[in-house]
């Protein structure tokens, strides 16, 4: 994926908060995704209660980034991507984009929505409208899920053991592809109709706001190529691996507990494919309807 070069986002910032770092990015998720799995608990319903397992009431401040590492300089630039191309959709339907923040977070962090730590993974806060993103998560996808860059076997040294760009930048738009439901007002449409019904059929809410933020991240990738020009061979490949990896039935293999589609709360391997790749080919947003009258 060819990203030097452009802009980065201003909106991008270091969590200064402290906090013991419990369990790790991706590893934590299929940790986590074993409770969702048991319990039923719903993500965000997690992140809102966290802050009794955590510790909530820990202070945390933000500075703008300013780091020259890789990491956080391949995130400024992603999220400047997005924000370029959700400016240009919004403006032609009559709208305004807002843009998140998007905060990067070493172990344990504090939101609107309550503390969180890796073991949450990359998650988006509507509460201050805000992406928080663990620092040490890339990797932990080449670690935990095999996503690795160089999937083509061009020997370039610059790849070989990092998680694939894209498969990154993909996990990136796929969270700002919340704050785009957000801002349309989905995401207050499912939290109240789920509020309504019962466990079971809010999971199925949730798989289906999931699946959207997916094809949200493909319309994204889309127009982005439209834009700068910015994908490699391979890269395809590598978002499609990432959204395959980390399907709840695939999770709860990898846990050893039996695949339960009614504890779903992400949707299936196939079904995060599906909708990716909906969006990628479409580039229109009006072709990521999961809901289709479910509200």
């Amino acid at each position: 994926m060819k990203w030097q070069g452009r802009r980065g986002s201003s909106n991008v910032r270091t969590s200064r908060g402290g906090g013991k770092m419990i369990g790790g990015g991706i590893g934590g998720i299929i940790i986590a995704g074993i409770l969702w799995l048991v319990f039923g608990v719903n993500p965000m319903t997690a992140l809102q209660t966290g802050q009794v397992i955590t510790g909530g009431g820990t202070s945390t401040s933000t500075e703008p980034a300013t780091g020259d590492d890789r990491d956080t300089q391949f995130v400024k630039v992603v999220l400047a991507d997005t924000e370029e191309v959700w400016h240009q959709i919004f403006n032609e339907g009559g709208q305004m984009y807002q843009e998140p923040s998007l905060i990067l977070f070493n172990g344990q962090v504090s939101s609107a929505c309550g503390s969180a730590t890796a073991a949450t993974g990359p998650f988006y806060c509507p509460g201050d409208q805000t992406i928080y993103l663990d620092t040490s998560f890339f990797a932990e996808m080449r670690q935990n899920l095999g996503i690795s860059g160089d999937q083509q076997g061009s020997g370039d040294i610059e790849n070989q053991g990092r998680a694939g760009d894209f498969a990154q930048a993909y996990v990136i738009s796929h969270e700002v592809g919340h704050h785009v439901q957000t801002l349309l007002g989905i995401s207050q449409q499912v939290n109240e109709a789920s509020r309504q019904v019962t466990r079971t059929q809010a999971n199925k809410l949730s798989v289906l706001q999931e699946l959207q933020a997916d094809c949200f991240a493909g319309v994204w990738a889309q127009r982005n190529q439209q834009r700068v020009q910015f994908l490699e061979p391979g890269d395809i490949d590598e978002a499609i691996n990432a959204a395959s990896q980390i399907g709840d039935d695939r999770l709860a293999r990898a846990s050893g507990r039996a695949v339960t589609p009614d504890s779903f709360t992400h949707g299936t391997s196939q079904q995060r494919v599906q909708w990716f790749t909906r969006g990628l080919e479409s580039g229109n947003v009006q072709s990521c309807d999961t809901f289709s009258g479910a509200l």
